[in-house]
């Protein structure tokens, strides 16, 4: 970051998309094939800055979309410790106040968490949130984000054909593409 940092050719139209969802640029959205309506699947190879983006546009003044970044392998680990009650706060964002209100999140690492047990009850975790997600977002328009590193083909493998199905309805896709250079160096 700081002075030495900068913006490749190939990220340009990402971040520029990206600006057009959070600034609900309805011209731009339109031209770009982007629909304000869904949420951002950010993917690409690992280090390319996804998860810096999604933080950095939650940050930005002009964002009127508020959401919280969480990883996918905390909630995991979470759910392992502390059970269903897990699923449902992730799935339909219940607050400290036990009352319900949907809050918006943004997964991060999608696909990188493994399915988990409690008390010997196995359960891909993820996928049974963003199915429970898909609902809200059918019902009440509930927007969800998720960052990954998983190809389309590999997230059906997964979670089943069935959510990515309902990834691709509540989901934009904006992708780096395979040569991105981690930049972690």
């Amino acid at each position: 970051m700081g002075k030495t940092f900068t913006i490749s050719d190939d990220e340009r139209g990402i971040i520029f998309g990206l600006l057009a969802w959070f600034l609900n640029d309805e011209l731009v959205a339109e031209e770009m094939g982007i629909d304000l309506r869904k949420g951002i699947l950010l993917s690409g190879p690992i280090g390319c800055g996804k998860t810096t983006l999604m933080k950095i546009m939650r940050q930005m003044p002009f964002n009127r979309r508020n959401y919280s970044v969480i990883s996918s392998r905390e909630i995991v680990s979470e759910f392992m410790l502390n059970g269903y009650e897990v699923l449902e706060t992730y799935s339909r964002g219940i607050l400290r106040d036990h009352h319900r209100h949907p809050k918006n999140f943004c997964f991060d690492d999608l696909g990188a968490e493994t399915t988990s047990k409690y008390f010997g009850n196995e359960c891909n975790v993820m996928a049974e949130i963003l199915l429970t997600r898909y609902d809200l977002y059918k019902d009440q328009g509930i927007i969800t984000h998720a960052t990954t590193n998983l190809t389309a083909d590999e997230l059906e493998a997964t979670y089943g054909n069935r959510l990515r199905s309902r990834m691709r309805e509540m989901f934009n896709l904006f992708g780096y593409d395979g040569t991105s250079e981690d930049k972690r160096k």
